[in-house]
């Protein structure tokens, strides 16, 4: 079967077509966790396939996995990736277009420096699954923790520390995860505060555990800074492997505004992979 390796600041993901998937014979979620195993597949944080079937709301549709075979209702990083490979393979033929995602209809854009800017839709700050009324505390192995929740369309975790924040996220991410104020589990974000206008992020992410990145995450994240009163709207966020810029307008008086999440994805190449 045909695959093809992305990255979006180290978060990577193993893209095939419909067609190379149903030539594997099994389910997605069984080859999702066979691709993305890093001693003996390819090695990835998930694994996407385009679904070019009309839809009659979006030009395309696409399937998400995270590592362990669950799917993920929406990836920054890696729809960044998705919308080059689309783009560059003739699948959509438009540099803006819409995505149909569990997360609801995502817009990216190929920018002309080989970025892609990605509307990633309304913050989602109370409902069924992420309650939001202010800050939560949350006991976690030896630490009461401070949160902001917010959903992305998938749910977030942000904890603001003067520590490492890569020291937390190895401690404490895998119980937050599965702690029972997240019904579906969590992503957890550890942010420590640069500037106003630049903060450091080391996450922990469902289903995957410790990420060089994430994109919805990173989204989050400036939420939660203009939430709390920490940052201005444009902020630069460093991840592990790389920095994204995010954008948001709204405010804590009124939170019903697009997020965009601008950031590089590129190739690491091309293969013919046999099961």
């Amino acid at each position: 079967m045909k695959i093809t390796k992305m990255q979006g600041c180290g978060n990577d993901f193993v893209i095939l077509d419909y067609e190379e998937y149903e030539k594997s014979g099994l389910t997605m979620e069984e080859l999702a966790v066979k691709l993305c195993d890093r001693h003996f597949g390819i090695g990835a944080d998930g694994m996407i396939i385009p679904d070019t079937k009309p839809n009659g709301q979006t030009d395309i549709s696409w399937y998400f996995y995270n590592s362990d075979g669950t799917t993920a209702q929406m990836c920054g990083n890696g729809m960044r990736c998705f919308a080059k490979y689309v783009y560059d393979k003739k699948l959509v033929n438009k540099k803006q277009f819409s995505v149909k995602t569990l997360a609801g209809t995502i817009k990216p854009e190929i920018q002309e420096d080989g970025t892609v800017k990605v509307n990633m839709g309304t913050p989602i700050l109370e409902d069924s699954k992420i309650p939001f009324k202010g800050e939560k505390t949350v006991q976690v192995k030896d630490k009461t923790f401070d949160i902001t929740p917010v959903s992305m369309g998938n749910p977030h975790c942000i904890i603001f520390t003067d520590e490492d924040p890569m020291l937390l996220a190895q401690n404490y991410g895998p119980d937050m995860e599965k702690h029972p104020y997240f019904p579906e589990k969590t992503n957890t974000e550890f942010v420590k505060i640069i500037s106003k206008t630049e903060i450091d992020m080391r996450v922990y992410e469902r289903g995957c555990g410790i990420t060089l990145a994430c994109g919805t995450g990173a989204c989050a994240s400036v939420v939660a800074c203009v939430l709390n009163n920490l940052t201005e709207q444009k902020v630069k966020v460093n991840l592990l492997g790389g920095a994204v810029n995010v954008e948001w307008s709204g405010t804590r008086e009124n939170t019903n505004a697009d997020i965009f999440l601008i950031g590089p994805a590129d190739y690491s190449f091309q293969a013919d992979y046999m099961l």
